[in-house]
């Protein structure tokens, strides 16, 4: 199992709960809940069992349906079935893939009561309506997110560890990487844009002596796996759902990135695509990015979410997704990308791969435009828009990411002017060593995971 931070996020749950609350994580499809919770069982506790509800046996259903009101028994049935022995305060229940089977979840509130084991429950579209209709959501219960693998995790996978601190310290310190580890970490970060973050990608990308094919055969399988779960949803979005899903990347290969609507179907308002973009959004699915119209204090408080870019939640993914016209990736193309001799949009995959690392940090993510009626066109266009989250001295930070070697700053600087009291720092995000442009604090794209 590769590291993940996650895991002193496990650790600080069951140290806190003290069995006095679930753990839901949450999380896209493949990218490791069910490993890492079955690993924590492994370690942290006595023993454990994982109930995996898109294969369970009729048995397991029955004691849910016949023995809540008996947990002796209910918990004997278990025992047994899973031939594994529970004792209290030392073992670990895992409900894997919950969504499958809801009243599971509605279960929790009993058996935390009870209070003779921890529970972990893992899931994906826990929150879509189909999943949690009919259902009493339990307050024993806490929730957690859970990403495909960050540039850092990809590293440690790499044996990089020490290239991370590096890192690290040079962020801590504002001053540039020595060149040659400068360009070393370019090359890793172009790695991970290529590859991304799904654990079986990565595993296949290693165990084939880093072999862009062989990840990318794994990332097709689960594109197709992310198309199944669409064809399973509410019938009345569904085709709206898969047209936003497969026009991705052309959204984000267009200037301004985002969604547009009538590309799609003439005369469609974002009413009409709520439930679509709901639907994405909590499948994790992608990354959304909303527009925040007044740059201030409480950024969700602004935003304007008929104006929306669709990210991929996983770098490595897009990369699949752009080029899907070809059956297979081939070895030479990914190469080719990697070594900048590919004529492609880079804007796009730098892009995608910076809003993965902010996500991964825990931010929100939202962007700024703003029109000038005089000149017709947009005078302000900010990638992103972070804050520090403090409710005492709130400070804004603008990202405006760059993929070439030459660019202007315009737009960041008008935006710097206009609201100066407002920014802590204002960044840059390019393929060039740390430095300085005035106010801006320009760094490289792997620094990210220092945001």
């Amino acid at each position: 199992m590769f590291e993940r931070k996650i895991y002193k996020k496990l650790l600080a749950w069951k140290k806190e709960a003290s069995g006095e609350k679930a753990l839901l994580i949450e999380g896209a499809r493949r990218i490791g809940k069910s490993t890492i919770a079955e690993e924590f069982g492994k370690r942290e506790y006595k023993s454990y069992l994982l109930i995996d509800f898109n294969d369970v046996s009729p048995v397991v259903i029955d004691a849910f349906e016949k023995y809540l009101n008996d947990l002796d028994t209910f918990f004997l049935i278990l025992s047994t079935e899973y031939n594994t022995t529970l004792y209290p305060r030392e073992s670990l229940i895992i409900f894997d893939e919950i969504q499958q089977y809801p009243k599971a979840r509605q279960s929790i509130k009993k058996l935390v009561s009870d209070g003779r084991y921890d529970y972990i429950e893992t899931g994906s579209l826990i929150s879509i309506r189909e999943n949690v209709k009919g259902i009493t959501i339990p307050s024993e219960e806490r929730s957690i997110c859970m990403y495909p693998m960050d540039f850092e995790e990809f590293c440690f996978a790499l044996g990089e560890r020490k290239m991370t601190e590096y890192i690290r310290k040079c962020f801590a310190e504002k001053k540039p990487l020595e060149e040659n580890l400068h360009h070393k970490a370019m090359m890793l970060f172009k790695q991970y844009i290529l590859v991304g973050g799904m654990p079986k990608a990565v595993a296949k990308y290693l165990d084939n002596n880093r072999s862009f094919s062989a990840a990318d055969i794994e990332k097709r399988d689960i594109l197709a796996l992310y198309r199944s779960d669409i064809g399973k949803i509410d019938r009345n979005y569904r085709s709206k759902v898969l047209s936003i899903f497969d026009q991705i990347p052309s959204f984000l290969s267009q200037h301004e990135k985002r969604v547009r609507l009538s590309s799609i179907e003439e005369k469609s308002t974002f009413p009409m695509y709520e439930e679509t973009f709901f639907w994405l959004g909590n499948s994790m699915i992608v990354n959304e990015c909303f527009n925040c119209v007044d740059p201030n204090v409480g950024l969700s408080i602004n935003e304007d979410r008929t104006a929306i870019k669709c990210y991929m939640g996983d770098t490595g993914l897009l990369i699949s997704h752009a080029f899907d016209e070809n059956e297979l990736a081939e070895e030479n193309l990914y190469k080719q990308i990697l070594l900048d001799k590919l004529s492609i949009n880079e804007g796009m995959i730098f892009e995608n791969a910076v809003a993965q690392c902010l996500v991964a940090n825990g931010y929100r993510l939202f962007f700024h435009t703003e029109y000038n009626a005089e000149k017709k066109r947009n005078d302000i266009e900010i990638d992103f828009l972070i804050s520090n989250g403090s409710k005492i001295k709130q400070k804004l930070f603008p990202i405006e990411v760059k993929s070439g070697t030459k660019y202007t700053t315009k737009s960041l600087d008008r935006f710097i002017e206009k609201y100066h009291g407002r920014i802590g720092q204002a960044y840059i995000i390019h393929t060039k060593n740390l430095c300085k442009k005035g106010e801006v604090l320009c760094i490289p794209s792997y620094m990210t995971m220092c945001l």
